[in-house]
């Protein structure tokens, strides 16, 4: 049986950026994923927006100074639109920051954290591998992997997405919530230059995002009913490029697919119970947001951050698997987790709602919002991390 102090259960985004954070204590790491991450062809479909205080969090493991520059596109502005009269501006210099966000294609993040794992002297990568079976012993969690190999830690984190196995394992409960909906991504070229501006558009049934990448290019996340969702993808390329330009009122004129488009169903996922002796969850096995508001890898992150920074904390003698230690890194995320999906549950619902005396008082709340800029900088700069 190979001892180690800390097993993570999932190499993505979260459960990487957690075994780097680590990397100069004296913490001995086990990282078990399936596969290794792979950049695809030409533009990835599947962005990140990224806010400042997690940007910090990246030039502090070491990952954001390996990115390539050419491949991310800064947010320094932000339009909103409702389903009638409608509208919400965000500006970067108005709030005081240079951006509001960083967009980043998923797969290059995932890679260049990789790189960095394989190269980190106190972490042993077990890729590819499964788990096979999970024991929570008084002084240790044992994985068995698909191998048969057998490893043993004081602490074991599950970062292995939302339908977690570990999660499920460890008998934590997970209250989801189907929405009926799928999140639709692609990428496209634009006639004119979005000027580092994301555009969003709430409609009754769905809503769109255009979110800016280097030059005359977007992605955009179209979270739509589930068969308007599957008509989407179902179009062809020139077809899907005049619906996306015509629903975004053509404000950066016409459109040309890069990407096909791609879907994912979207659920709300709330667990109320993130922690458990000898074992604590992160990023998407410890929730799930509607992606209406860009944050769910922003959680994650902040979900690393905050593990890393007290286990790094610890002297040897401290027990990091003792529910009681635990319990203080769960009740530090459970505001910001709750107040994310409460306000993007809230969001989506407040939209969908069909009442018509509620469309235009929904429409004059967030014109009214637009003209209140010390309740609308100080709920941007939360939401971004730098107050």
């Amino acid at each position: 049986m190979q001892q180690f102090d800390l097993i993570i259960v999932g190499g993505g985004l979260a459960g990487a950026s957690l075994a780097l954070a680590l990397r100069n204590t004296r913490l001995r790491i086990a990282l078990v994923e399936h596969r290794p991450p792979s950049m695809p062809d030409g533009w990835d479909g599947r962005i990140y927006a990224v806010s400042p205080a997690n940007v910090d969090f990246l030039e502090a493991i070491g990952a954001w100074r390996h990115l390539d520059a050419s491949r991310m596109a800064p947010i320094r502005a932000m339009q909103v639109y409702g389903d009638a009269s409608g509208r919400l501006d965000f500006s970067a210099f108005e709030t005081g920051v240079s951006e509001l966000a960083w967009i980043l294609e998923s797969s290059r993040m995932a890679c260049e954290f990789w790189e960095s794992a394989r190269r980190q002297s106190n972490l042993s990568l077990f890729c590819p591998a499964r788990p096979g079976s999970l024991e929570f012993r008084q002084d240790a969690a044992v994985l068995q992997l698909d191998d048969g190999s057998l490893l043993s830690a004081r602490l074991l984190v599950g970062a292995d997405g939302r339908d977690s196995w570990v999660r499920e394992r460890a008998g934590l409960d997970a209250i989801t919530t189907a929405y009926g909906e799928k999140g639709v991504v692609a990428n496209f070229a634009s006639e004119k230059f979005h000027g580092n501006t994301a555009f969003q558009w709430f409609a009754e049934d769905s809503v769109l995002a255009y979110l800016p990448l280097p030059g005359k290019r977007i992605s955009i996340v179209w979270s739509a009913p589930d068969a308007l969702a599957d008509e989407l993808c179902a179009m062809s390329p020139e077809s899907l490029s005049e619906r996306v330009a015509a629903a975004g009122n053509f404000v950066l004129g016409g459109l040309e697919m890069l990407t096909p488009p791609a879907a994912f169903p979207l659920r709300l996922i709330r667990v109320p119970q993130t922690v458990a002796p000898r074992l604590a969850l992160i990023g998407d096995a410890a929730h799930g947001i509607h992606p209406l508001s860009g944050h769910g890898i922003n959680l994650g992150f902040q979900d690393a951050k905050l593990l890393a920074d007290q286990l790094a904390a610890t002297q040897p003698w401290h027990d990091i698997g003792q529910l009681r230690f635990l319990q203080r890194y769960q009740r530090a995320r459970r505001e910001e987790t709750v107040l994310m999906q409460t306000a993007t549950d809230g969001l989506r619902r407040l939209f969908r709602a069909s009442s018509p005396g509620l469309r235009p008082l929904r429409n004059f709340g967030m014109s009214l919002g637009n003209h209140l800029p010390l309740m609308k900088n100080a709920l941007v700069r939360y939401a971004l991390g730098v107050l």
